[in-house]
């Protein structure tokens, strides 16, 4: 087990969960009811693959081109809203402004590099 410096400076009592520990990871490209319907249609396609092979393929396929335009939309709108953040801004908060979007920038792309 590692040491834990920020559990060890608490004070007694007042330990945290492993939740309250972990550090927020990336927002997720797709809303979790939207992964949850195409993650049902891949399980249906490979459920009814024994009994109609062909018509579970075409189903797979569309889960496929589902997921695909949803993430380009996804993908789209959080540049519309990335680009909206740091093109308006004034310039005295420019540079703050600008290094937040170069960071977003940079961990959407590499999520995408990592597909």
């Amino acid at each position: 087990m590692m040491y834990d410096q920020t559990r060890a400076q608490q004070p007694a009592g007042q330990t945290r969960g492993p939740a309250e520990r972990r550090t927020p990871g990336p927002e997720p490209l797709l809303p979790p009811d939207e992964q949850d319907k195409i993650v049902q249609r891949l399980r249906h396609a490979l459920n009814t693959f024994a009994d109609t092979p062909r018509e579970a393929l075409e189903e797979a396929e569309s889960a496929y081109d589902e997921a695909v335009t949803q993430l380009v939309n996804a993908l789209a709108e959080r540049r519309r809203l990335l680009r909206a953040g740091w093109q308006d801004h004034d310039p005295e908060a420019r540079s703050d402004g600008l290094r937040l979007a170069l960071r977003q920038y940079r961990e959407i792309t590499q999520r995408l590099l990592h597909i």
